[in-house]
């Protein structure tokens, strides 16, 4: 599902697409000079948990547009990922992971992946840019769209392959359309669900995007898999209007930054975009967008952050679940239709017990 960049969308396949649609104050610990901006780990309190634990040695498969790999927030984080779209000669799997594809040419909506990828991990303390929530972790680009939509096949075939590449978490910000959930439910599409089961049983944490089209339960694979659902959260901690309700069959759900999609840049979340690529905020390499694309990044660097502790896939999930916390009502580790278990909690998650 595309981000919501000021202007809007979701695209939908019968395969997926890119899901991009009083205040929580942003503090500067950092030295990157968008930190001021990033309202999103001030939320998560992404920085009281670094020293715990900074992601060291886990690694993060952004499977979606693929990642600006010359970007100079993120070449350091990455490791080697690959393309499943547009490869020749009926190959399934090629290249490098590059947001531009093999024929060299970006879009800019394929901007997305950079984007997604910059909030779970973008290099922290450089001057430069932005700041990750899991700044230690690494990136797995994973090319699975190509101009912002692809195939269920292609999107299972990228998970899979990132999950025997030693990914630690699975970051999935894509999802199709309200109501394609009944064709897993009914077995005519899961491929992307008997991945992500597939990558459960290789030690990674997978996290999902519930969509940016306002109904009532998170937008398939979120819905039927056993990868966690993540719904979006604006500045101000109430849940984004555009949001899908982080609600599916399992309860695993969550809620994360994904911005306003209505209003000023700084209301939304600033990330990475690749440098060639257009910013409409006018800062080039950097922009942001609103979606619950955008919310589930900041949740794959939390999980990055527990895996660096050594913890197994369900001690992550459980300790993601259980120190949530739900605004306003003071509630940690219940489940409300708004907010699933809550917004996720990187400080309590890292000092939980195993």
């Amino acid at each position: 599902m595309r981000a919501l960049r000021r202007t809007a969308a979701l695209a939908g396949v019968l395969g997926l697409t890119a899901l991009v649609a009083t205040a929580s104050p942003a503090s500067a610990a950092t030295n990157d000079p968008l930190r001021n901006k990033q309202w999103g780990l001030t939320q998560v309190r992404a920085e009281q948990a670094w020293p715990t634990s900074r992601g060291a040695g886990a690694t993060i498969a952004v499977v979606d547009t693929g990642v600006d790999l010359t970007h100079p927030d993120l070449a350091a984080q990455l490791v080697p990922g690959a393309t499943f779209v547009g490869c020749a000669g009926g190959a399934t799997v090629c290249s490098d992971g590059n947001w531009k594809g093999v024929d060299g040419v970006g879009q800019d909506v394929d901007s997305h992946g950079t984007h997604v990828a910059g909030i779970a991990a973008a290099i922290t303390g450089n001057g430069t840019g932005v700041a990750g929530v899991a700044p230690d972790a690494s990136i797995m680009p994973i090319k699975v769209l190509e101009d912002g939509s692809g195939s269920t096949d292609d999107i299972a075939r990228g998970v899979r392959w990132a999950a025997d590449h030693g990914a630690d978490v699975i970051n999935l910000s894509l999802g199709s359309l309200p109501g394609t959930q009944v064709l897993s439910i009914i077995g005519l599409d899961t491929a992307v669900e008997q991945a992500i089961a597939y990558a459960r049983t290789k030690g990674a944490v997978s996290v999902i995007a519930a969509g940016n089209t306002s109904t009532i339960a998170c937008t398939s694979p979120g819905f039927s898999s056993n990868g966690i659902c993540v719904g979006s959260t604006d500045k101000d901690e109430l849940h984004s209007a555009f949001s899908e309700l982080p609600i599916k069959p399992d309860l695993k759900v969550v809620s994360a930054p994904g911005g306003f999609a209505f209003g000023a840049c700084d209301d939304d979340v600033w990330s990475t975009v690749p440098t060639e690529a257009t910013s409409a905020c006018g800062v080039a390499g950097y922009d942001s967008f609103a979606g619950t694309s955008m919310a589930t990044p900041h949740v794959a660097g939390v999980a990055a952050l527990l895996l660096a502790q050594g913890r197994s896939v369900d001690q992550t999930e459980k300790a993601l679940l259980t120190t949530a916390r739900t605004p306003v009502l003071g509630l940690r580790g219940a489940f409300t239709p708004l907010y699933g278990y809550g917004i996720v909690d990187a400080q309590a998650a890292v000092a939980s017990a195993r």
